[in-house]
């Protein structure tokens, strides 16, 4: 395997060590939009030939009533011996074939797919953005902008009409229920944000009391 690996952290391994579908494949994917392309599959006959030998030893000495654990323990360990070099070569191979289908731009340095890259300037369409696409966007993003203004300006001028100084009760105090700022409570119909002072004597009403406790008048 050559020293310089050009996905490093963009790669799923997908290899399969064991049984008769051993094998090597490798699924590379675009840094900007996470598209895959996977190496085409290449098995690994090392193991193939160990797992029939296994099957045909067990098949042989089953019939024998014995055990056949040491002819296959060696072929797995063959097999396994040789794993991590095919491993290796497999992906050198993978990656070699996977910079047909990536490109590499010369400002972040990550590998995009073809939809993903701006060949006329070199670079990938997040260091090079599209002309038209981008023009579009901006527009878009121009009437957004715009509509939030106009929206802003109406609840502004809708507002006028709010008076901040009128008293609000957002919790009704005899059962609790929200009332969003409403003159009477939805759900016992109490009397919201009464004035805390009787108009009589100016004693202080406690909340949800009927008659003045200091001169016996009505709230």
């Amino acid at each position: 395997m050559n020293g310089e690996i050009y996905f490093s952290n963009n790669y799923r391994d997908l290899c399969q060590r064991s049984g008769t579908g051993a094998g090597f494949q490798f699924e590379f994917s675009c840094y900007r939009c996470q598209d895959t392309w996977r190496s085409p599959f290449e098995a690994y006959t090392g193991e193939r030939a160990a797992s029939w030998l296994r099957k045909g030893t067990d098949l042989a000495w089953g019939l024998l009533g014995s055990s056949g654990s040491g002819v296959t323990s060696a072929a797995d360990g063959l097999a396994g011996a040789g794993w991590g070099q095919a491993r290796d070569q497999a992906f050198d191979r993978a990656i070699n074939n996977a910079q047909g289908h990536f490109n590499r731009c010369a400002r972040c340095t990550n590998q995009v797919c073809g939809r993903c890259w701006n060949a006329a300037q070199g670079l990938c369409l997040h260091c090079a953005p599209d002309t038209a696409a981008e023009a579009m966007a901006a527009q878009q993003r121009g009437l957004n902008d715009m509509a939030a203004q106009r929206a802003y300006a109406a609840g502004q001028q809708a507002g006028q009409a709010f008076d901040p100084s009128r008293p609000r009760q957002l919790v009704c105090p005899q059962c609790r229920t929200e009332t969003r700022g409403a003159a009477y409570c939805s759900e016992c119909g109490y009397q919201l944000a009464q004035s805390t002072q009787c108009g009589s004597c100016s004693t202080v009403v406690p909340d949800g009391a009927a008659f003045c406790p200091g001169c016996g008048t009505r709230r």
